[in-house]
């Protein structure tokens, strides 16, 4: 399997690559209609990344009540009946496999899902040949209670991340999440609050619109995790529209599917409304490996490094100097930067960029960090 991982090390340093296309990026529509019959129209090889938060056949019986007795507003929706399990999956395998085919072959599908469903679910998604990437756990830091007490409070939901196939290059923007979590690799487990206050959707009636909204962080996660600005991302539940929202918030092209009117027509006014971000919050990580070519002699032509000029490591124990030509010296070796790093340590490589710091006025600087003032100016002109 190969993977597009957007990123480089900790200590690499952080850039842009090329601006997305906002214009396009902000196109998004809301097609009313059956999710299986609208994919059916859509082409072939089109879309970058699917959430799917199908309905989860609850199967319950009879009404749901708190302990002084007044009604809980659970899902009972029509929707989310089912005659039999096996109704169920021969659902779930028409969606499923009109997902399948709509995918580009580097697109991912996320599919969410409560314990009544998910498994199930992950059932069908490797029967049809998808490749599962990594199951994750939504913890919900403001849980409904268990109002019966027959039972553990159902405090969690899985999400399945999957390739369309096994073997398949696909995105995963790893270094860009891990900088914003502090250099720390992003887990499968994710705590994030349920959806309420201002962001919920209510009717006139002043209750919520929609009785499974999701909140736009846990969106934001998937999308920021498995895509790229302009990317073409479906949701075939589209429901009050919060992939839609998040989407179009992060430059992400959208078509969601929804069979019902009322919630189709909300979630219109709502991805309506929003304001996609400016293009350069929405700049793609750029890895060291995508990053432009920098020689460290051009550092002595730009005058950001003199020759003459000492060389040292971030301790100060070791000293080189730095020729005109931009090669280095150390006693009598004469070589690069990273050949130089290496002797000096007595090791085998060096990355030189990360080793070798000159004296400012403001103290050490990485040449690493000078070489990146360059990168800078590239990205801008």
């Amino acid at each position: 399997m190969v993977m597009s991982r957007r990123g480089a090390s900790s200590r690499a340093p952080r850039g842009h690559s090329e601006s997305p296309r906002p214009a396009a990026a902000s196109a998004a529509r809301v097609i009313v209609g059956d999710c299986i019959a609208e994919m059916a129209k859509l082409p072939a090889d089109c879309v970058d990344l699917v959430f799917a938060d199908p309905p989860y056949n609850l199967q319950l019986q009879g009404d749901l009540k708190r302990p002084d007795d007044s009604k809980v507003d659970a899902v009972d929706d029509d929707w989310d009946r089912f005659a039999s399990f096996s109704a169920y999956d021969e659902f779930t395998h028409a969606w499923l496999s009109a997902c399948k085919r709509v995918l580009k072959p580097s697109g991912t599908l996320w599919v969410i899902g409560s314990y009544h469903n998910i498994f199930r679910v992950g059932a069908t998604l490797q029967d049809l040949g998808f490749w599962i990437l990594n199951d994750v756990v939504w913890r919900k830091s403001n849980p409904m209670p268990n109002f019966r007490g027959r039972r553990f409070t159902n405090a969690h939901e899985t999400l399945i991340w999957a390739t369309r196939d096994q073997g398949a290059r696909y995105t995963f923007n790893y270094e860009a999440l891990k900088a914003g979590n502090e250099d720390i690799q992003v887990r499968s487990d994710w705590t994030l609050p349920l959806c309420t206050g201002d962001e919920r959707l209510k009717g006139r009636d002043g209750k919520k619109l929609h009785p499974t909204q999701k909140p736009e962080a846990l969106l934001a996660r998937v999308i920021l995790s498995s895509s790229r600005p302009d990317d073409l991302v479906l949701d075939p539940f589209n429901g009050t529209g919060t992939t839609g929202a998040v989407a179009r918030h992060l430059g992400r092209r959208y078509i969601g599917i929804e069979r019902d009117p009322a919630y189709a027509k909300a979630a219109e006014q709502r991805i309506a409304a929003v304001e996609p971000l400016e293009a350069p919050t929405l700049v793609p990580f750029m890895t060291a490996r995508e990053a432009p070519r920098v020689p460290f002699a051009a550092l002595l032509e730009r005058g950001l490094v003199s020759a003459g000029a000492k060389l040292v490591d971030a301790k100060k124990r070791h000293k080189a100097l730095v020729r005109a030509d931009g090669a280095v010296t150390l006693g009598n070796a004469v070589g690069s930067i990273h050949r130089i790093g290496a002797l000096a340590q007595g090791l085998e490589a060096c990355n030189g960029w990360t080793f070798w710091h000159v004296e400012t006025s403001k103290g050490l600087v990485s040449i690493d960090a000078l070489r990146g003032q360059i990168r800078a100016e590239m990205a801008t002109a």
